[in-house]
């Protein structure tokens, strides 16, 4: 679970409410015809620019990503697979099936290098499997800035739209204050959608995007390293390279010398 998400899409909506209960009538912020010119219209627009199918699953994937994010600790990757090297060193790359891996991408690395497979087709296969993987990410981020992009746009049209009613009817006073409510409140839901839902989450798929590219070329280096029988520590040592310079190992650390 992230909590940062909840935390910040929490405390967003707790500021708007409070400035909406302190201001006055609750209800008169809630108007139907809004939301429909919002959310179906930048919907609408979404599903013009990309396939429908690819919609839905971006959506889904943006919730999964923002809610449920699983940080990627490339330092701890680094130790596992130099103990993986351990295991490849003591018992062949057999012993790497009673390996208990959780990171699916080097778990699936490993059994590869433990079946025998060769470099090449270890490498072409985890390499796809990344490159799909980042293009998933990539089209989710590009769908919900799209959203984004467009939420606030059909806000100003619904408003266009209510100033419209409102002049058309200006002979009749009960029409104006429903006609004013649709021009504001889709302006208030455009914004409110995208910079508060939409635009955070395209930023969290794309930052998502970034640690998953490094972290699974780090992980298909050192499923590499372990199919060519590799010293664990030197192996460690190669795979810093992946890391900040802070978070490398001193050279009087024992475990960051090599051999």
């Amino acid at each position: 679970m992230d909590i940062a998400t909840i935390a910040g899409i929490l405390a967003g909506s707790t500021v708007v409410a409070v400035a909406i209960v302190i201001g006055g009538d609750v209800g008169s912020f809630v108007n139907v015809p809004s939301v429909l010119i919002v959310i179906g219209g930048a919907f609408a627009a979404t599903v013009i620019r990309f396939p429908l199918a690819n919609v839905f699953s971006a959506l889904i994937l943006g919730g999964k990503v923002a809610f449920t994010h699983k940080h990627t600790n490339a330092k701890e990757m680094i130790e596992i697979i130099a103990d993986l090297a351990a295991v490849v060193r003591k018992d062949g790359p057999l012993g790497l099936e009673k390996a208990e891996i959780e990171d699916d991408f080097l778990k699936k690395g490993a059994q590869y290098v433990a079946d025998g497979y060769d470099e090449k087709l270890i490498s072409e296969a985890l390499e796809r499997e990344r490159d799909q993987n980042l293009e998933r990410l990539d089209e989710g981020q590009r769908i919900y800035k799209a959203i984004g992009d467009a939420a606030p746009a059909f806000g100003m049209i619904g408003t266009l739209v209510g100033l419209v009613q409102m002049l058309s009817t200006m002979d009749d006073p009960s029409t104006i204050g429903p006609s004013m409510a649709v021009a504001l409140l889709t302006t208030l839901y455009g914004a409110v959608v995208a910079n508060l839902i939409a635009l955070p989450i395209a930023d969290k798929l794309s930052t998502k995007m970034k640690i998953e590219e490094v972290s699974q070329t780090l992980a298909i280096d050192g499923v590499l390293q372990l199919h060519a029988g590799k010293n664990p520590n030197l192996i460690r040592e190669m795979l810093e390279a992946y890391l900040p310079e802070k978070h490398r190992g001193r050279p009087e650390d024992p475990e960051a010398v090599p051999a």
